[in-house]
């Protein structure tokens, strides 16, 4: 009896090692990690951040890092205006400390305008390397101004008209009275293909921020249409919302274009030779 429960023991021991081990994942069996999810708050976190270390580096004399921090910040056009210009601003110090003037004119000028109300403190201002440049530039800018009010106004047609408020409402957020802006001008007929392709690329940012990706998609294939030639800059590209749909557009109207071009040189080559035309004796 006592031989029956020791060999019992053992039996149930051994049943329950081997339900552990079976238990135990394996290396070959664990899921790979799941792939960090890029999204606009990621992505306007990260311009903070670089803004923040652009700033420190500035202050520590380190004007090369700082100009490759901030401009980072500005990659996806994500700060708030008053951030951007503010980066701008360092960017602009940090080129004419360095001795890159052009460069520093084009800062403050960019800081301008993006930002209408910015200016240096009366500090800054009076720096005696950035402070002309910067006064420079701004009494430039408002001569520009100037000659734009008295210069007279030439009317947009409907659809470029159309166009240009659909931009302003795009711009404000107000992506479906943009999107039957935008739409409403390519039907009326925008004369000037960079007009078209402009239209047609708010009008796949509206969709896609509408979650609409096929609409996105095909208005992205179209633009190919008009302008072979088309790509985003690398801050719209780097758009959480419609990266990847703009990347599988792009390539499937590329891929277009070559087959289409590829039968057209194929019947080309294809087509009979002109019959030449006999010489009078």
């Amino acid at each position: 009896m006592k031989n029956f429960l020791a060999h019992r023991s053992l039996l149930l021991a051994a049943m329950l090692a081997l339900a552990a081990c079976q238990q135990m994942p394996t290396q070959e069996n664990k899921p790979a990690p799941a792939a960090p999810q890029i999204t606009e708050d990621v992505l306007r976190e990260r311009a903070q951040n670089d803004l923040a270390t652009g700033a420190k580096l500035y202050d520590a004399g380190d004007y090369d890092g700082a100009v490759k921090s901030l401009t980072a910040s500005l990659d996806h056009g994500l700060l708030s205006k008053q951030d951007q210009a503010r980066a701008r601003k360092l960017l602009a110090f940090s080129h004419c400390i360095s001795g890159r003037e052009q460069m520093c004119r084009d800062e403050f000028r960019k800081a301008f305008e993006i930002y209408p109300d910015f200016a240096l403190t009366p500090a800054e201002d009076g720096h005696p390397i950035w402070g002309p440049v910067y006064r420079d530039v701004r009494t430039q800018l408002i001569s520009e101004r100037e000659a734009a009010v008295k210069k007279p106004l030439i009317p947009l047609g409907k659809a470029e008209q159309m166009l240009s408020d659909g931009l302003v409402k795009y711009d404000a957020g107000e992506f479906v009275p943009a999107e039957k802006l935008l739409d409403g001008a390519l039907k009326e007929g925008l004369k000037d293909k960079a007009d078209q392709a402009k239209a047609m690329k708010y009008l796949a940012f509206c969709y896609c921020l509408q979650n609409r990706y096929r609409d996105c998609r095909a208005e992205f294939i179209k633009i190919y249409d008009v302008d072979p030639n088309f790509d985003l800059s690398p801050a719209e590209a780097g758009h959480p919302s419609w990266t990847h749909t703009f990347a599988a557009a792009k390539a499937q109207a590329l891929r277009a274009l070559k087959e289409k071009e590829a039968k057209e040189a194929k019947a080309k080559a294809a087509a009979p030779a002109p019959a030449s035309v006999p010489t009078k004796p």
